[in-house]
């Protein structure tokens, strides 16, 4: 069974619909929730059961031409059948993907990824296959939810 979970902090400067767009920009969800913490955050949460949510992802990392990157940050974050990654989230606002190892690279807090499946290395695979001086060795097919 696939699961994907996208959260992203509404700190008090920022403008709610474009933390929304940043995330929009390369994700599909099926479900959102808005959690409150504390007296101003607001965590939205948005959800997603099937891996064709993130085909503008996938698409983004080819135009970008960052492949080699995103299959670094991608393997690095799988743990049993999931993987974890994080986005510079006003990068995102501007639909360019930039990757963190760390929440505070991207002061307004990241945009977190959860994604879990039962086989990782085929979604990582299928995001960010290998390459040869910068071009995909190949093109694998989505796999099943």
């Amino acid at each position: 069974m696939t699961k994907i979970v996208v959260t992203a902090e509404v700190r008090p400067s920022e403008d709610e619909s474009k933390v929304l767009m940043a995330i929009a920009n390369f994700f599909d969800y099926e479900k959102i929730t808005k959690e409150k913490r504390g007296d101003y955050i607001v965590v939205i949460v948005e959800e997603s059961r099937t891996l064709k949510s993130l085909q503008k992802f996938h698409d983004a990392l080819r135009e970008e031409k960052i492949l080699d990157v995103a299959r670094k940050y991608l393997r690095r974050g799988i743990s049993d059948n999931s993987i974890s990654f994080m986005l510079h989230k006003q990068a995102a606002a501007i639909g360019v993907i930039s990757f963190v190892d760390d929440e505070r690279e991207s002061p307004l807090g990241p945009i977190s990824f959860y994604i879990e499946h039962k086989n990782p290395n085929e979604v990582v695979d299928w995001l960010a296959p290998r390459t040869a001086k910068g071009h995909p060795l190949w093109e694998n097919k989505i796999p099943e939810d």
